[in-house]
């Protein structure tokens, strides 16, 4: 008996710890297994196929004929025909109304958008559901929680991750062209992500799970070692890519929250989600999206990084600290949009700190600096590491190429700070007010991103 890799080790015992999925499999043709493990899961509960015209024609109509070979009751599938189909809410209405009609548990066939709209809507029935990937674009497959449009904004709703996922690797690399470089920059973005964590757990805000570590940094750097064979649809890589992918999902049922896989990188992806932001006139993948984020956070840390916190003065800066009403001030001034204000409004609010509280925050990170900075170091990838990466798979490594000029970017790092509660390095430079310094760095002559002309109004600075 052939022994099992350090990959599929480590993803079985991801499975185990996971509190929602019951049963992965990552093989080659595994998408005429669909029905043995529909029926060990679900008995014979009619199966319902929900697709795409691209994921059913790659996938779905093998995962219908082994339904239909083994007698298993199966409705019509539901296959979207449109040929830029995104995750808006109608749709995950359309596909309630489709598993209302019966008894039915969705078979999701498909990627980001299938899996996220049948998601939603299996929760919405009460209905558990099956997965079947077409491609490693995302680690969202084994996550809980659906990115779904809705009233004109991307929200994020929560909902259960599927109980079983099937992992077809003859079509996952031969998934469109960068879908599988979507998923490698989700990965890489990991990097940024635990860079955060670490920051913050030093600083005591939000303690490392040592489980959910292991299993998302266990095997990181192995999953993003070749670039360039998700580029050429090297199986070696993909195969890793997808294992990573998965298991970043089962390491957020463990931990029951996103922080293992998301920091500010994901932020500003989630940022230029709800500000609707296309280019080109269709919307930029999530991957290429927080590969960007993950530049800026990179691009921030290296303005930290050589900075003697140790020795800063955590009284002065306490003293300085601007009290909310002040921030308040700030996001009615920065968000033209009322629902990514009031966003802004609620997630500032909840995370705020008065002056007592950064000062013996910053006292604390006086002492902690030295170690902290070691292990950043060790854990970071180098910024030109991390562009060549992205290049070299097939990514956005640059903002433009998203569609982002460097105003715009700049303006960006401001708004990102103010979406999300959840520490990162946007609020460590805040609390050191380094923030703006530091943007002046970035965005200089000599910067990562110059900016040759300045901006008007807010990007040309303000807040605090």
């Amino acid at each position: 008996m052939r022994k099992p890799s350090e990959d599929e080790q480590l993803l079985e015992r991801a499975l185990s710890a996971a509190d929602r999925t019951r049963v992965v499999r990552v093989e080659r043709g595994v998408r005429r297994q669909a029905t043995e493990v529909f029926e060990q899961l679900f008995g014979p509960t009619p199966a319902a196929i929900v697709a795409d015209a691209n994921t059913f024609a790659a996938a779905g109509r093998d995962v219908v004929d082994s339904f239909r070979r083994a007698g298993h009751p199966c409705p019509e599938p539901l296959v979207f025909d449109q040929p830029d189909l995104h995750a808006d809410y109608p749709h995950v209405e359309a596909i309630g109304r489709y598993l209302a009609s019966g008894d039915a548990v969705a078979v999701a066939v498909g990627s980001g958008t299938i899996n996220d709209m049948t998601k939603l809507a299996s929760h919405h029935c009460g209905r558990p559901y099956l997965c079947v990937a077409t491609a490693a674009s995302m680690d969202g497959y084994t996550a809980f929680g659906a990115s779904i449009t809705r009233e004109g904004s991307k929200q994020t709703f929560e909902c259960p991750a599927p109980v079983a996922v099937l992992a077809d690797l003859e079509v996952i690399e031969a998934a469109p062209e960068g879908m599988n470089a979507s998923g490698y920059a989700d990965l890489l973005a990991k990097i940024a992500a635990g860079a955060d964590w670490l920051a913050a757990d030093a600083l005591g805000v939000e303690s490392i799970d040592p489980t959910g570590w292991q299993m998302m940094h266990g095997r990181l750097r192995a999953w993003i070692a070749d670039p360039n064979g998700i580029r050429q649809g090297d199986r070696r890589a993909v195969h890793g890519l997808i294992q990573g992918l998965l298991v970043s999902g089962l390491a957020m049922q463990w931990t029951k929250t996103s922080r293992v896989a998301s920091g500010a990188d994901h932020q500003f992806s989630h940022l230029w989600d709800m500000q609707n932001h296309v280019h080109n006139g269709r919307a930029p993948s999530h991957g290429f999206k927080v590969g960007i984020g993950t530049l800026a956070s990179s691009a921030l840390y290296e303005q930290i990084l050589p900075l003697a916190l140790e020795n800063l003065d955590a009284g002065r800066l306490a003293a300085e600290w601007p009290e909310l009403s002040a921030i308040e001030a700030d996001i009615e001034n920065r968000f033209d949009r009322p629902e990514l204000r009031a966003k802004a409004l609620e997630e500032t609010r909840a995370k705020y700190v008065d002056g007592a509280a950064i000062r013996d925050q910053l006292q604390r990170l006086r002492t902690v600096w030295p170690e902290l900075r070691c292990r950043l170091r060790e854990h970071l990838l180098p910024f030109d590491e991390l562009a060549e990466r992205l290049k070299a798979a097939g990514c956005a490594s640059m903002p433009k190429q998203i569609g982002i000029a460097p105003v715009r970017l700049r303006e960006a790092y401001r708004q990102a700070y103010y979406i999300r509660r959840r520490f990162t390095v946007l609020d460590l430079a805040r609390h050191i007010q380094f923030f703006e310094p530091a943007l002046a760095q970035i965005f200089g002559p000599r910067g990562r991103w110059p900016i040759e002309a300045p901006g008007r109004g807010v990007d040309e600075g303000g807040g605090f």
